[in-house]
């Protein structure tokens, strides 16, 4: 009797390929909230309340903050949802999307790099919730960086 692999198993680079994009949604996700909340507190003009730092109306409310009159954080949303769409075409298959998802998470990368510059060596304060936004970034980084890999090796 002859055995024949089962292409839509746990293990297979495709079902690997649509976890690791659907985690990245769901990440981008998490990040679109945390950016949404700052955008409205921006707007609203609200204090934004810091849990483990001091530094977060330093970070929000410095010059670095907004982009004209556009609150950073708005762009960020955007990003996110860019980051969210691209990630879950890509989770059905699309290689554009895929590759739109790998330059997006780049550019995102590279301003949360300069972000997290001017709050150590220029603000010398940090704010919570751009910490956590770097983090979901980092970690959507790395799920790109092994869907690159991936992709490479195959």
């Amino acid at each position: 009797m002859k055995h024949f692999r089962n292409e839509s198993s746990a293990t297979s680079p495709g079902s690997a390929q649509r976890i690791l994009c659907a985690i990245a949604a769901f990440i981008a996700i998490l990040g679109l909230a945390d950016s949404i909340y700052l955008t409205v507190e921006h707007l609203t003009g609200e204090t934004v309340t810091c849990i483990a730092s001091i530094g977060c109306q330093d970070v929000l409310g410095s010059a670095y903050a907004t982009v004209g009159k556009v609150p950073l954080a708005a762009i960020g949303a955007l990003g996110y949802f860019i980051a969210f769409s691209a990630a879950t075409l890509a989770a059905f298959g699309s290689a554009h999307a895929k590759t739109f998802l790998v330059l997006v998470v780049g550019v995102m990368l590279a301003v949360t790099l300069w972000l997290l510059y001017l709050q150590a060596f220029v603000l010398h304060a940090f704010c919570d919730y751009c910490l956590l936004s770097a983090a979901f970034v980092s970690i959507l980084s790395g799920i790109v960086v092994i869907l690159f890999w991936r992709r490479a090796s195959s």
